[in-house]
């Protein structure tokens, strides 16, 4: 009777209602262009373009290696202008240097509309010592002095918009053509500091081998540097897709190290003005690949992999630095006088 009713009015109610299942939000689809017309979409290329063209371009070039092995002669030639003063030997008044300078010096290069600032970093004294002992720390120094230049403008409370990048992108590492094998020296600079920078060695002067002893050369010179967990750019790691691989699968088995061959004279042949080493049995042409793999090397820099290399230093090189430097010290960089001036002077 009246108990039943009650108990099932009191059920009713326990008995939860029927949700509606949420709405599943369909996959995008295609839109037919043809029948909404051109939006316009494909001119954020053009746009990124522009943007750029206005700010130009940061690239930094370290060159490291014994002294007349040829390395401002190649940075000349690789930016087809005077980039790098050449040192013409010392003189008898002058001292050879007992430690590794470092000199930085600043161009703006402009070609077709796009301006580069290129700073080329040499390092005369470089294994020009008796004792080489620890000859790679004053430029290990340098690399990360320039990491935390940009990391105490990155963590300023009013920073920068655009913050000065002095960061050493590449870094030319000049192998002797002995035609044997890799120096301890070699060896020892290339283990330290293939973590903070990208290296590219390159077989300086390789005009003073045949074609057989430079082949066999590359061959050696490549098996040291995997013997010895030498990772030189571009680093098996950071392919981003399949590829990047193959093209850098090619660069790491058959190019590295590049033999190159560097000269700012112009010679005539076969009626072509071309850059050239003129010797008694005829004219070695720098861009002629059948002579040298200059042209491959300047590709690789300049044409493909420019952009790559300044990603690597500051998503990869950077960061490690960033990240350690954070974590040593709670966070941030310790503060001197010159940053709390500029801290009370932000505020």
């Amino acid at each position: 009777g009246p108990v039943e009713s009650k108990n099932e009015a009191a059920m009713s109610e326990l008995v939860p209602e029927t949700r509606q299942k949420p709405v599943v939000p369909m996959k995008p689809m295609g839109i037919n262009a043809s029948l909404l017309g051109y939006i316009g979409i494909d001119t954020i290329i053009e746009q990124m373009r522009k943007k750029t063209m206005k700010t130009g371009f940061d690239f930094n070039i370290m060159v490291v290696g014994q002294s007349g092995l040829g390395k401002s002669t190649l940075v000349n030639t690789l930016f087809k202008s005077q980039v790098s003063r050449k040192s013409s030997g010392w003189n008898r008044e002058e001292k050879i240097p007992k430690t590794v300078e470092i000199k930085a010096i600043g161009h703006v290069i402009e070609e077709g509309g796009v301006k580069m600032k290129l700073t080329v970093i040499d390092t005369p004294g470089f294994g020009d010592q008796i004792n080489n002992e620890n000859c790679w720390e004053p430029i290990e120094k340098y690399i990360n002095e320039q990491y935390e230049k940009f990391l105490k403008e990155e963590v300023n409370i009013a920073r920068k918009k655009r913050i000065p990048d002095t960061r050493v992108h590449c870094c030319l590492y000049f192998i002797s053509p002995t035609g044997h094998s890799l120096r301890p020296l070699d060896l020892e600079f290339m283990k330290h500091l293939s973590k903070v920078v990208n290296i590219i060695p390159v077989i300086a002067k390789a005009d003073t081998m045949t074609l057989e002893e430079k082949t066999e050369f590359k061959q050696r010179v490549r098996k040291e540097l995997e013997v010895n967990g030498i990772e030189f750019y571009p680093q098996k790691e950071f392919d981003e897709d399949l590829e990047d691989k193959t093209e850098n699968d090619k660069i790491r088995q058959e190019s590295m190290p590049f033999a190159v061959v560097g000269s700012d004279k112009e010679y005539q042949v076969n009626g072509k003005r071309v850059l050239g080493r003129k010797t008694p049995w005829g004219i070695i042409e720098v861009e002629n690949l059948t002579h040298c793999e200059f042209a491959l090397l300047r590709d690789f820099v300049i044409r493909t992999h420019l952009q790559d290399l300044k990603e690597v230093t500051h998503n990869i090189h950077y960061e490690t630095y960033r990240a350690k430097r954070l974590n040593d010290n709670g966070g941030l960089p310790p503060m001197t006088v010159e940053t709390e001036e500029n801290h009370e002077s932000n505020l």
